[in-house]
């Protein structure tokens, strides 16, 4: 049993009749939780805290289970909050039901006002294939229509989108995108990864006013989910300047863990300026860049080492030049500053790995500012979806963390046979293999990419089925991980990775009082169960965040 140091010490708050899985060596269960100036002074039985801690408040759990405060190791806060406020086309599975609530959309918008979205997914349509102008032309006729796909790496554009825009069949690709043309020659609308920007600075940008609800909205369902910290994985300096400015109007309790993306100007003044740790009392700390080094499997931009199986015609393509990066990943180890970068197919993440190698040969150990007292550089892979064998123990031989994401093999595994092929499947989603390899592997949902449920990312990382219980050829059911895994993926682990486990991570005396407490135990119930069960109380710092209304 784990007590406090001082056993006589008033508690500020005391949660007692809990069903405790503390993740901590000395005592992985416990009943009650004692918490004073927003740290845990005592972990053990409730009778015990009861008896030591008589005269202050009680909260009764009232047997329900509680976990270490859940982070979501990889989210996009503002797109979470920006998906509720626009057209959201999550769960449209067929190209009617897509076309119908576009269409429903445009009857209740102003006709000079953009109609934009975000959320739809091919890949469940028959035939999966993307939608173009053609279609939103029959349903709203010369309307301006921009429309991403659920993964952020492609988009649906209407005729008069691209006419603003000035793409024409003439209209070369951009480095790192493409402009998909049919038959003839002329653009079908569909824009992927950088091609995409050719549109987006001509749709009008949100107002200050509208960001900031945005980050609300989403810092709002964040908490009510059951996620204690997020790790915003890249923002804009005028997005930081709005996340600072709620947390110095006390607006959230939410811990935020971000990313600066780079390279660009964004990421040259972060270098300026170096990383910012445990602002606003351990609310907001910025210490890492964020690259996206190519696109997504699903849109066929993740780069991939031979053609995709469906398109032998392409094996992808890298968003940044490596020629570019190099010079940033110096600066950044003499800075102290953590990397994290997208990579999805398997060139991409050998790439990154041989760039990341490089960088940590070419600056020796004494010319780095270390990013915490006696600890390593803890440079990230996010995604790390799709990996060549070979690559796989190269993780843990360099320190590499792998940043993933399980529902995202539970989407893409309907697909990734016909894009990969079989043989290519036994690196991907590869969680299981990366963990016996020695490699910390830190659990996120990539929401809005996602739904970002917490349920749903533990349910994938154990049962390694849709949620509707399917699985299928090449799923590789191999690669699910033990619940404790799981639960470590969403703690422990992510509080290694953002140089937070002497804070988080576990339920210890000393530590920071974040918890997360659901209406079931899913360290025992079956599987299907696990994704019935709700947030019913987020704690952050020993305040109530959330709790679910009766």
């Amino acid at each position: 049993m784990v007590q406090a140091t001082r056993a006589d010490e008033p508690a500020i708050t005391v949660f007692t009749n809990g069903n405790v899985y503390t993740l901590s060596k000395e005592g992985p269960k416990a009943e009650a939780i004692a918490v004073k100036d927003h740290r845990i002074v005592f972990v053990g039985s409730s009778a015990d805290a009861k008896s030591k801690y008589a005269d202050t408040r009680f909260v009764d759990l009232q047997g329900k289970t509680v976990v270490p405060g859940f982070t979501d190791a990889h989210c996009h806060i503002f797109g979470i909050g920006e998906r509720e406020m626009s057209l959201n086309l999550e769960g449209t599975n067929t190209l009617d039901d897509f076309l119908a609530k576009v269409e429903q959309r445009a009857r209740e918008t102003p006709g000079n006002q953009w109609i934009v979205g975000r959320g739809w997914i091919e890949t469940f349509w028959k035939p999966p294939e993307f939608p173009t102008r053609q279609d939103l032309e029959k349903i709203a006729p010369g309307r301006s229509i921009y429309l991403t796909r659920a993964d952020g790496h492609a988009a649906v554009a209407s005729t008069a989108v691209l006419r603003t825009a000035g793409i024409t069949r003439e209209t070369p690709d951009p480095f790192g995108g493409r402009i998909l043309k049919d038959t003839s020659g002329e653009p079908t609308g569909m824009l992927i990864d950088h091609a995409q920007e050719l549109v987006e600075k001509a749709i009008p940008a949100p107002t200050r006013a509208e960001q900031e609800q945005a980050f609300l909205l989403g810092v709002q369902r964040e908490v009510g989910l059951g996620w204690c910290e997020i790790q915003n994985a890249g923002s804009r300096k005028d997005e930081i300047d709005i996340i600072r400015s709620a947390f110095a109007a006390n607006k959230i309790r939410l811990r935020i863990y971000n990313a600066v993306f780079g390279p660009g100007p964004d990421a040259d003044w972060f270098l300026g300026t170096g990383p910012s740790i445990n602002e606003y009392g351990h609310r907001f700390t910025q210490r890492t860049i964020k690259v996206i080094f190519d696109g997504a499997l699903g849109s066929r931009g993740a780069a991939l080492l031979k053609p995709y199986s469906d398109r032998p015609d392409t094996s992808g393509f890298l968003r940044e030049k490596p020629e570019e990066l190099r010079p940033m990943f110096r600066k950044a180890l003499e800075r102290g500053i953590q990397l994290e970068t997208h990579a999805i197919g398997d060139r991409a993440n050998r790439l990154i790995l041989d760039l990341y190698e490089e960088a940590f040969k070419a600056v020796p150990q004494d010319k780095r500012r270390k990013p915490a007292e006696g600890t390593d550089v803890r440079w990230r892979v996010e995604h790390a979806q799709n990996l060549d064998r070979a690559d796989l123990p190269r993780f843990a031989k360099l320190g590499v963390i792998a940043s993933m994401q399980p529902s995202h093999a539970i989407s893409d595994l309907f697909f990734a046979p016909s894009r990969l092929g079989m043989e290519r499947l036994a690196g991907a989603y590869a969680w299981k293999s990366l963990l016996k390899s020695g490699a910390i592997v830190c659990g996120g949902s990539d929401a809005p990419v996602e739904r970002g449920e917490p349920m749903i990312e533990f349910y994938a990382a154990v049962a390694r089925k849709s949620i509707k219980g399917e699985s299928g050829e090449g799923w590789h059911p191999e690669q699910a991980v033990t619940r404790e895994e799981a639960l470590k993926m969403f703690t422990l682990w992510p509080a290694y990775a953002a140089f937070e486990e002497n804070d988080k991570g576990t339920i210890e005396v000393g530590k920071l009082a974040d918890f997360t407490v659901l209406s079931n135990d899913i360290m025992k119930i079956p599987e299907p169960d696990i994704l019935k069960t709700r947030c019913v109380m987020t704690v952050i710092g020993g305040e109530i965040a959330f709790q679910l209304k009766d």
